[in-house]
């Protein structure tokens, strides 16, 4: 064959594609499954920090730790006990709420998703809340391209995650209360927390992102509110106490 022909040129450089693209096919399927993986442990691990756990074994602790990833409906009640974990942040919505159960040193805990945005992109984290479903045990926020130094301190352990720990995320009525202020503009500390200092955008998605994601788990944690101490729900939402052999109602 005469090389210097265009055709040789041409047939040359399709083989070549051809070469090319079935070996970038066979090794993306060779790597797809330990791809996937790593993003499943990630995942783990970041459910975990919301649960302030740090653990070199992620798999175990999560094994250990995470009791089930259900799945919920609009009105709070499950749906599937496993299945969560398959739904991405991005993904939540009000027909399809996943739920981490956890336990820890015998008390329960319940992580929910978060998902939002920030100034440059998407935000998301995850947020542990303690057995009364109204005081936050742990969070976790990671970021897609906010600022290093400003709005990318979101992701500062103890800077920014730890103070939310032990604060409120929901009132009496069951509203999210949980809140991100302007840096020093605190006025009630049971459940606001001082913003980044130079990233109030991204502190201002921080703070939509707590509301309506907690918010979108409103009925799963309202039933708290109404079963706490020996209430129970009724179908209608009123609830019931029986105390000193008295029912006592309240609606």
């Amino acid at each position: 064959m005469n090389t210097n022909k265009n055709s040789y040129t041409f047939i040359y450089a399709s083989v070549m594609v051809i070469i090319v693209a079935f070996l970038l096919a066979f090794v993306s399927s060779v790597l797809k499954p330990i791809q996937q993986k790593n993003v499943e442990l990630d995942k783990k691990k970041q459910v975990l920090a919301a649960l302030n756990i740090f653990e070199k074994d992620a798999e175990a602790a999560y094994a250990t730790f995470v009791k089930a990833d259900q799945l919920l409906a609009a009105d709070g009640s499950v749906a599937a006990e496993n299945g969560g974990f398959a739904i991405e942040n991005s993904a939540v919505n009000a027909e399809k709420l996943p739920l981490y159960v956890c336990e820890v040193e015998g008390e329960t805990k319940y992580v929910l998703p978060l998902y939002g945005a920030g100034l440059w992109g998407p935000i998301w984290g995850y947020v542990a809340l303690n057995a009364d479903k109204e005081t936050i045990y742990g969070v976790y926020f990671s970021h897609a391209g906010e600022t290093p130094g400003l709005g990318a301190e979101i992701t500062n352990r103890d800077k920014f995650q730890v103070p939310f720990i032990g604060k409120k995320a929901l009132n009496a009525d069951n509203e999210v209360v949980i809140s991100v202020v302007k840096n020093g503009k605190v006025q009630n500390p049971e459940c606001e927390v001082d913003g980044i200092s130079g990233g109030t955008i991204t502190s201002q998605g921080v703070d939509a992102m707590l509301k309506s994601s907690i918010g979108l788990y409103k009925a799963f944690l309202a039933e708290s509110a109404c079963c706490a101490e020996g209430l129970e729900c009724s179908e209608n939402s009123e609830c019931t106490v029986e105390c000193a052999n008295e029912e006592v109602v309240n609606e």
